[in-house]
C-alpha cells in the first residue's frame, strides 16, 4: 500500500546547478521540496512516483541526464543503475529528488491524462507493496502577465482550489478538476493529481508551500494515511 505520497512540482530550475545565483523565491520553494522528500524518505525508501506523459508507460532502474535542460547533471532511478537515457522531465526530476533525499529506487508512471485510467492507476498503487509516493507536476503556467503561458485570470483561482485540496487531502476536489480548464490554463499537474486521489480517501494532508513565483503554479504537500 501507499505509505505515504508528496506532491512537489517538476520545473528544471528545482536543480541548482540549472538555475544558479540567489533568489529568495526560489530558495523557499527547494526548501519545501526537500523537507517533503526527507519525510518520504524517512517513511519509505523504495518510491513510486506520477507524472504526466503523451503516452503512458512506466520507467524503472535506469538513469538519464539534464543536459537537454542546459547542464550534463546526470541521475538514477536506482542507486545501482547506470546509462544515459533520453528520460522525460517527471522522471529526471524524481531521479534527482531520489538522489537528494537518499532514497534506494524510484519507478515512475506516466499518464496520458485520462480521468478514468489516472484514477485507475491510482487504485492500482494502493493495493501494492509498501512503498512511498511520489507526485508530480505543476499548476497553471497562466499566472500575471509575464508567465509562460500569457496571463489569465481564471489561473490563481484554480490553483487555490488546488492548494485547498492538497492542503487538506480532499481527493474528491482532485477528482472534479476540469481536464479541458486545467488544459486551457497550462496545469499540467492535474492528471497526476487524479491519480493520487484514485489512491483512496483515507488521507490528511499538509500543505508545505503554494506560490506562483514565476508565473507557474507550484505545490509542495505531504499526504499522511489517517
Amino acid at each position: 500500500m501507499i505509505a505515504q505520497a508528496v506532491v512537489v512540482p517538476q520545473p528544471p530550475l528545482l536543480v541548482p546547478a540549472l538555475s544558479p545565483g540567489a533568489n529568495a523565491e526560489l530558495e523557499a520553494l527547494r526548501a519545501a521540496c526537500r523537507t517533503a522528500v526527507d519525510r518520504l524518505a524517512t517513511t519509505t525508501r523504495e518510491w513510486v512516483a506520477i507524472g504526466a506523459g503523451e503516452h503512458e508507460r512506466v520507467l524503472a532502474d535506469v538513469g538519464g541526464t539534464f543536459r537537454g535542460y542546459g547542464v550534463d547533471v546526470p541521475v538514477r532511478l536506482s542507486r545501482d543503475v547506470g546509462g544515459d537515457e533520453r528520460l522525460p522531465l517527471p522522471a529526471l526530476i524524481a531521479a534527482w529528488l531520489r538522489e537528494q533525499a537518499g532514497a534506494d529506487t524510484v519507478r515512475v508512471h506516466l499518464v496520458d491524462g485520462d480521468p478514468a485510467e489516472c484514477e485507475r492507476l491510482g487504485k492500482h498503487l494502493a493495493h501494492g507493496d509498501r512503498t512511498g509516493l511520489l507526485v508530480l507536476g505543476d499548476g497553471s503556467n497562466r499566472h500575471g502577465p509575464k508567465s509562460p503561458g500569457s496571463e489569465d485570470e481564471r489561473a490563481p483561482g484554480f490553483d487555490d482550489a488546488v492548494a485547498r485540496a492538497l492542503g487538506s487531502g480532499d481527493t474528491a476536489a482532485l477528482r472534479a478538476l476540469d481536464p479541458a480548464l486545467a488544459a486551457e490554463l497550462g496545469a499540467g499537474g492535474r492528471a497526476p493529481w487524479q491519480a493520487l486521489a484514485g489512491t483512496g480517501d483515507d488521507w490528511r494532508g499538509e500543505l508545505l508551500y503554494s506560490a506562483a513565483p514565476f508565473g507557474v503554479g507550484y505545490h509542495v504537500a505531504v499526504w499522511e494515511r489517517r
